[in-house]
């Protein structure tokens, strides 16, 4: 189970450069202890550390980049990590830890570009953002309430006021502009120190707003950034204070940029959601192993991680995933829920329900939250009366019960085995440009009915009127 929003920081002026650099500060023994604790639930939020050559090109970057900090010396106290989940997103916690998403490194070019991005997170820990907006909570007990509260067995507190299965978000969002800047800042420094040409931050948030742009106008949304741009100023003024900043360190276009390096990184990626883990089409998720998928109401998110699928709207959230049935079926496995969901939830008579061809128990009981009195249902399936059972959690106002979900729980449906078997995921391939190519030409390649040429055009960092030249690479996304 994967994620189809947006989730992440994005790279800022604040004091003066020279201040920046003194408020970094050695990796102590506490933050270190604290990033190891969180180290694994940031892992599993996003789909697994993922192995191999494009997750060790990965680690050399970051160490490289990481060490221009201050934080240490030594580029083995960083850990860095590719992990395996299409949303855009890069984040560091104290302690040595920076991670990047497959998503995001599918959209650079060249390995400036990813320097920019690592850089911008390191800066955040460099200047002790994250503690100074975290005075109360470690980011372990911020993680542990919120991963929790996916899995159904923590409070409805945090699933109702923060946003299910959203809790890596916490890490990564929440820092102020004038942070923001700071942290573009920093990153563009450490660029030049490490030898890099600065311009890749200025490029890697312009290739981000292009990427927010297409988004918006394929979803039909008039707005809707990702969330590590969210809380920033507008791509086009970032991109042009960031050329600014490059341009005054005297590397500006002199640096590396090592453009084969990431391309061959980033060839055989999957693009989007794994199938494995299931995935959206339109506004049905599906998970072709377990043979299920169902249709989430308009308006409303998802977000696909590890332990469950979270859906979220302006009408209640709700979540879904599995367990084992056990030998009193699904009547105690509901019971299981409720009593995983804590706070001693008094719940009503247990019913029957019929999906699109699947049967269905349910219940309803009510409970306190953040957000107040809120109802709460549980609806389990057991499709193929083996062990395994799913289940949705839904939370809604006081009074509404089943809310705006009915249509949710009454969608789940069986998927054929022909239908689940012929699923394959899309990946990013590099190409070389024939002659004869055009960016028309290679965009009719790539596996979207939709929008092929825009797609292509970002994907590859390039504008309506750019040429593609004979003997360059390009990437296209192939089935």
């Amino acid at each position: 189970m994967k994620t189809a929003i947006f989730a992440t920081c994005l790279f800022a002026a604040a004091p003066t450069m020279a201040l920046a650099q003194a408020q970094a500060q050695a990796i102590s023994a506490s933050d270190k202890r604290a990033g190891s604790e969180a180290h694994p639930q940031l892992v599993q939020q996003f789909g697994g550390a993922m192995k191999g050559p494009a997750a060790d090109y990965v680690t050399r970057v970051g160490r490289k980049i990481a060490v221009q900090s201050g934080l240490s010396n030594s580029e083995r106290d960083f850990t860095v990590t590719l992990l395996d989940s299409p949303v855009n997103n890069a984040f560091a916690i104290p302690g040595g830890y920076v991670y990047v998403t497959r998503g995001l490194l599918a959209l650079m070019n060249d390995e400036a570009e990813l320097a920019s991005v690592l850089g911008h997170e390191v800066g955040h820990v460099a200047a002790r953002h994250s503690a100074k907006r975290q005075q109360t909570n470690t980011i372990a007990q911020v993680l542990a309430g919120v991963v929790g509260a996916v899995a159904g067995n923590s409070g409805l507190g945090d699933l109702v006021g923060r946003g299910a299965g959203l809790g890596a978000d916490l890490i990564t969002k929440g820092f102020s502009r004038t942070q923001e800047y700071q942290a573009d800042d920093l990153g563009v420094r450490y660029l030049a120190n490490a030898g890099y040409d600065p311009l890749g931050s200025a490029d890697m948030l312009g290739i981000l707003g292009a990427q927010q742009s297409l988004e918006s106008r394929i979803s039909g949304q008039r707005s809707g950034l990702p969330s590590w741009a969210s809380t920033h100023p507008n791509s086009a003024d970032r991109v042009k204070r960031a050329r600014d900043k490059a341009s005054k360190t005297g590397a500006a276009g002199r640096g590396q940029r090592n453009r084969d390096a990431l391309l061959d990184a980033v060839d055989g990626l999957t693009w989007g959601d794994n199938p494995d883990k299931g995935y959206v089409e339109g506004r049905e998720f599906r998970l072709p192993v377990q043979r299920l998928a169902f249709t989430v109401p308009t308006g409303y998110t998802i977000n696909n991680a590890d332990d469950a699928v979270t859906i979220s709207g302006s009408g209640g959230q709700a979540s879904f995933s599995g367990g084992k049935a056990g030998m009193g079926g699904l009547d105690d496995y509901i019971s299981q829920i409720f009593s995983g969901l804590g706070g001693n939830i008094r719940y009503g008579q247990i019913q029957s329900g019929k999906a699109k061809g699947v049967d269905f128990r349910y219940a309803f009981g009510g409970a306190s939250s953040n957000a107040g009195q809120v109802d709460v249902g549980v609806f389990a399936y057991r499709p193929d009366n083996g062990a395994a059972a799913y289940h949705f959690v839904t939370i809604t106002r006081s009074g509404q019960g089943i809310g705006p979900f009915a249509p949710l729980v009454e969608s789940m449906r069986r998927m054929s085995a022909a239908e689940a078997s012929g699923i394959k995921p899309l990946k990013v391939r590099v190409v070389r440009v024939k002659a004869g190519d055009t960016a028309a030409s290679l965009a009719k390649l790539m596996a979207f009915p939709d929008n092929p040429l825009e797609r292509f055009l970002v994907l590859n960092g390039m504008q309506r009127g750019d040429t593609v030249r004979t003997g360059d690479r390009v990437k296209l996304v192939v089935r």
